[in-house]
């Protein structure tokens, strides 16, 4: 119909003439009350924030002499997270004269996997930057 018409419909109608498609040819119009149609959306887009779930990085640090104990309750950690859904960034952390034997790190990350491998994926290799050594453990696609 043409806009004119459109417009006085809505008019005696006391609504709105709201335009939906644009790109469309012709353009579609609607007449609605454009108040109600963004209180709508708005609490639809509210609706969708709800339901989307956010994936955190949980972190665990530990050095490389940590001892049987220690290391048991930190896989305890990575576990609940990994169980949460959460992403878990395994720390080891190197002081002074540690440096010289990173090797005692790398065996603990690979313990650290190991331990968890049924449950998690390791997202890449371990990566020493500076005097920390971490990797990123993922919750498997099953869990």
């Amino acid at each position: 119909m043409p806009i004119q018409t459109a417009l006085d419909t809505a008019r005696n109608q006391e609504l709105d003439l709201v335009e939906v498609a644009p790109e469309a040819s012709p353009p579609v119009c609607r007449i609605m009350d454009f108040g109600k149609y963004k209180y709508t959306q708005a609490r639809r887009l509210k609706e969708a924030r709800k339901k989307q779930t956010t994936i955190l990085v949980k972190e665990v640090k530990m050095g490389p002499k940590t001892e049987r104990h220690d290391f048991d309750f930190k896989v305890k950690h990575v576990r609940r997270f990994l169980e949460e859904g959460h992403k878990a960034k395994v720390t080891v952390r190197f002081k002074g004269r540690e440096m010289a034997h990173t090797e005692l790190g790398w065996k603990m990350l690979q313990k650290m996997v190991e331990a968890v491998s049924d449950i998690a994926v390791a997202d890449n290799n371990p990566r020493m930057e500076g005097r920390m050594l971490h990797i990123m453990l993922s919750p498997k696609a099953s869990h």
